[in-house]
């Protein structure tokens, strides 16, 4: 199979994930400012979900330029991705709905344990320091192919 096809499939069940969170955002039924704040919780956990999938998705579409065919191992691989990321709506939803005490909750015990924050930060940071090179190889190779 073309990598091609994997893509479109892909980039299709985001964008019903999308949909399906931007459906969770209720409209109220007020005209002020002050009717707006029970939305802000589920609004701003929206655009932090947006934010997360919409850098999946650029990294799934260049990780799938360096893929000339695509195994069954591969097709394995995305739709289990693809399944962690279906249920992206349900925490969205649900996370937009849990008191805004148990994130200030949650960064109060990072400056507690500071040990913990630090291990957590230097991780991510490895993460997304440390590049794959195979997957710079491929595209300097495609680069240079063009």
């Amino acid at each position: 199979m073309k990598p091609s096809r994997l893509e479109a499939f892909s980039d299709g069940v985001l964008a019903i994930i999308i949909t399906i969170m931007v459906l969770e955002l209720k409209v109220p039924h007020g005209q002020t400012l002050h009717e707006l704040a029970p939305v802000v919780p589920v609004f701003l956990c929206y655009v932090l979900s947006f934010v997360y999938l919409g850098i999946y998705w650029n990294n799934h579409h260049h990780m799938l330029h360096t893929c000339e065919q695509v195994t069954g191992a591969i097709l394995w691989a995305n739709l289990h991705l693809l399944f962690w990321r279906s249920l992206i709506p349900f925490v969205t939803g649900w996370k937009g709905r849990v008191s805004p005490l148990l994130y200030v909750a949650g960064i109060l015990r990072a400056f507690r344990w500071q040990w913990a924050a630090q291990a957590v930060y230097v991780l991510v940071a490895l993460i997304w320091l440390i590049p794959d090179r195979r997957i710079e190889r491929a595209l300097d190779a495609d680069r240079a192919a063009r």
